[in-house]
């Protein structure tokens, strides 16, 4: 009698679809490009505002301009942060429909994982924050400060040290990323809106809902779709809500499949594909930069005040939060999703494969600076210092753990991309039995 052959436990990031792979790619790839000027972004702006031209840095993120009826006459430094970064919510958003809807991560075992960790990713460093500084007398109101992971800085340094990543470990990242982005923008509109007004909110959903029915249709026309996702903006930002949520709103209004509802042959890519292309480079290429630009810029003081604002418990609970208490809230996490679903990682990869993809999620420069600035308006010279050198120092420490880990990646690189045939997918994604639809 032979004995049954034991059925294979699953696997924590396994590979995913050729389909999906090939879109994270093209993602990434764009991604990668914003996050070098990102980068340029904000190297310009510190050392402008320690230059002996610092002045004129000031002066140029205090321009005002805009309607002031509209409460829309405001600083460059604030158009930046309201304004532009709206577009960054808005393709965030619409990569997370994607990816729920029609992207490998519809399945709840997929899906499950990353946002457990996205999760561990936000309680740990915002507990570990508020342990570190909880002296200072209105520090708990930073709490949320290192809880973000910015997926354009990471990329960047991925770019750098780790071309030949795991297809299943830069998509972790991706969707890491924005799960992170989604709760920081629920965690702003919550405990970040100082004076809420309930009419303009309350008028901000016509729009926003003409919006819906627009594209519900499969309409696309810029010059009725601008206005209305414009008209819920202003709205949005009057009501005293951050006006990067309207962001968020309008990317979930917009169909991600065509005839999605009776799965019929018109079933494809629908307007969220169309509208990801369209303002994706927008969204890396302009919007985050010049956001970075104007909110890098913080004149250190030389090494005395560098050393004085490192003393600070406020920037001693960020640099925490994002150094040690992003990694180790993801690793707790993925382990205990593996550990109760009696999964095991993928057989190409070790957990300090995992250690190094979670040092790089404490990389929280983009949102983590705009979080700065509403917790703390006016004085977050220390909080720019504190995510400068916490976002840096977890970049350096992921650099080396992801890059005694190359000749590892490289040869899972051989592998994913060997024996293309003639439909021009690899075998190994051929082999493999496609998840169901379902959860």
């Amino acid at each position: 009698m032979t004995n049954p052959v034991p059925s294979r436990r699953p696997a924590l990031l396994g590979r995913g679809s050729w389909s999906e792979t090939l879109r994270i790619g093209a993602i990434l790839r764009k991604e990668t490009v914003g996050g070098a000027l990102l980068l340029v972004g904000a190297v310009v702006a510190l050392i402008w505002a320690n230059s002996p031209w610092a002045g004129a840095y000031e002066t140029l993120r205090e321009i005002r301009f805009g309607p002031e009826a509209l409460h829309l006459n405001l600083s460059l430094a604030t158009w930046a942060a309201d304004g532009l970064l709206a577009i960054f919510f808005f393709v965030a958003g619409l990569e997370l429909k994607r990816e729920f809807v029609a992207g490998d991560l519809r399945t709840v075992r997929r899906a499950a994982v990353p946002i457990a960790a996205a999760l561990g990713g936000v309680i740990v460093p915002a507990l570990l924050y508020l342990l570190l500084s909880g002296g200072v007398d209105g520090a708990a109101r930073g709490w949320a400060i290192p809880t973000a992971t910015d997926i354009a800085f990471a990329l960047a340094v991925l770019a750098v040290i780790g071309r030949f990543l795991p297809t299943a470990l830069r998509t972790f990242l991706l969707t890491l990323a924005v799960v992170d982005d989604l709760v920081a923008i629920v965690i702003i509109a919550l405990f970040y809106t100082a004076d809420l007004s309930p009419l303009p909110l309350l008028a901000a959903l016509v729009p926003l809902a003409i919006f819906t029915v627009l594209v519900q249709r499969r309409v696309s026309s810029w010059w009725l779709l601008l206005p209305l996702a414009v008209a819920t903006w202003t709205l949005v930002h009057a009501s005293g809500v951050h006006a990067t949520v309207a962001g968020v709103l309008l990317a979930f209004a917009v169909p991600v499949l065509r005839n999605e509802r009776n799965g019929g042959p018109d079933t494809g890519p629908g307007l969220a594909e169309h509208f990801e292309h369209r303002f994706r480079p927008i969204s890396a290429g302009v919007a985050v930069p010049v956001f970075a630009f104007f909110s890098a810029g913080v004149a250190l003081g030389g090494l005395d005040g560098l050393t004085s604002a490192l003393r600070d418990p406020i920037v001693l609970g960020v640099v925490a939060g994002l150094v040690v208490g992003k990694p180790l809230g993801i690793m707790a996490a993925t382990w205990l999703m593996a550990r109760f679903t009696h999964a095991d990682l993928d057989e190409d990869l070790a957990w300090v494969d995992m250690l190094g993809l979670s040092m790089l999620a404490g990389i929280g420069f983009t949102v983590s600076l705009l979080i700065g600035e509403l917790a703390f308006p006016g004085a977050d010279d220390h909080v720019k210092v504190a995510v400068l050198t916490g976002s840096v120092t977890a970049a350096l420490l992921a650099a080396v753990i992801l890059r005694l880990r190359n000749r590892a990646y490289r040869r899972i690189h051989e592998i994913e991309t060997a024996d293309l045939d003639h439909d021009g997918v690899p075998d190994v994604y051929e082999n493999e039995r496609p998840e169901p639809a379902g959860g």
